[in-house]
């Protein structure tokens, strides 16, 4: 029987910008032209250091090795030669009855996996969220998902010492956040290197099991959320995702439909993608493309609550007209 921990090609010397998501750079771009952002970012710097948060961060933690859930060990060093990754980076098990991972750090990054994830989770869709986590850390997320951690923890405690110049900053990384996920959902899909373990681990992440729910059944949800255009659904899926580090599932669901359909996975596993220390002259457009999609996504969500919008008042004017 085949190993499922196990992918079938080696993506050499891949680089990051091939699997990111064009908003998650957008959202990037933007993020560090807030006014006051460097102010925060620095004041979060000399507030926690980097020994500190990894102390903070890894107190309950099991260090994955060779005699330490071996099994995933073995993946984690897959899943590694299976990027290509440029370093290795210790992997942690935390003790915890939710499904969540994380790449954190600032100068030296690592990445943690709930224990309830290690527990539940088959073997391809843990590969998919080792992949995922590796792809925060190949594009660098680290640094921006630790100072989201930290700031939300002063919020929660009502702990303000950055006042009201962190608030900005704490929405655009939330919504930078959002868009980096869609970006690591796709280097999930390249280290498992098939289109259902990703699907899969997003049912699980909505509720649903290996033995009682149906893939098929959820994919469908997620086209009807996606398909959606009443003028109050509009507003409610603005302002449902407006403080949540993560898009919800069907959401991610659609997204990397979106993506195998373009072909872009296909191209990539036979080799056509940007590789790690090319000259950038080919992607000088990166910006703009990434601002042009970020627009396009949005002009998309509020045109079509527009759309709507319009309907109801050329009800409410038919109505009012009616003889």
């Amino acid at each position: 029987m085949p190993d499922s921990t196990r992918a079938t090609r080696i993506l050499t010397g891949i680089d990051s910008r091939s699997w990111e998501h064009p908003a998650d750079r957008a959202a990037l771009n933007a993020l560090r032209k807030i006014p006051g952002f460097d102010e925060v970012l620095r004041k979060l710097f000399g507030m926690f250091g980097e020994r500190q948060v990894r102390l903070a961060f890894l107190a309950n933690a099991v260090r994955v090795s060779e005699t330490q859930h071996p099994r995933l060990h073995e993946m984690w060093a897959d899943v590694g030669r299976t990027l290509d990754a440029p370093a290795e980076y210790p992997l942690y098990v935390t003790q915890n009855p939710t499904y969540n991972a994380a790449a954190l750090g600032m100068e030296k990054p690592f990445v943690m996996v709930h224990s309830e994830m290690v527990k539940d989770f088959e073997e391809a869709e843990l590969r998919f969220v080792l992949g995922h986590e590796l792809g925060h850390v190949m594009s660098g997320h680290q640094l921006y998902t630790t100072m989201l951690m930290l700031l939300l923890g002063l919020a929660r405690g009502n702990f303000s010492l950055l006042g009201l110049a962190a608030l900005p900053v704490v929405l655009a990384l939330l919504e930078w956040s959002r868009k980096a996920e869609l970006s690591c959902d796709r280097a999930g899909l390249l280290a498992v290197q098939a289109p259902e373990p990703g699907l899969r681990t997003m049912l699980q992440f909505a509720g649903g099991t290996f033995s009682e729910t149906n893939l098929a059944a959820f994919v469908e949800q997620a086209e009807e959320y996606r398909e959606s255009s009443d003028l109050t659904d509009q507003v409610f899926k603005v302002l449902n995702l407006l403080w949540v580090t993560h898009p919800f599932p069907v959401i991610r669901v659609a997204e990397m439909r979106t993506w195998f359909e373009s072909g872009a996975y296909e191209r990539i596993m036979a080799g056509e993608y940007r590789r790690r220390g090319e000259p950038d002259t080919p992607y000088r457009d990166d910006v703009e493309e990434a601002a042009r999609s970020y627009k396009e996504s949005a002009k998309e969500t509020f045109g079509q609550a527009a759309d709507a919008a319009k309907k109801v008042v050329d009800s409410f004017r038919s109505g009012f007209n009616r003889p």
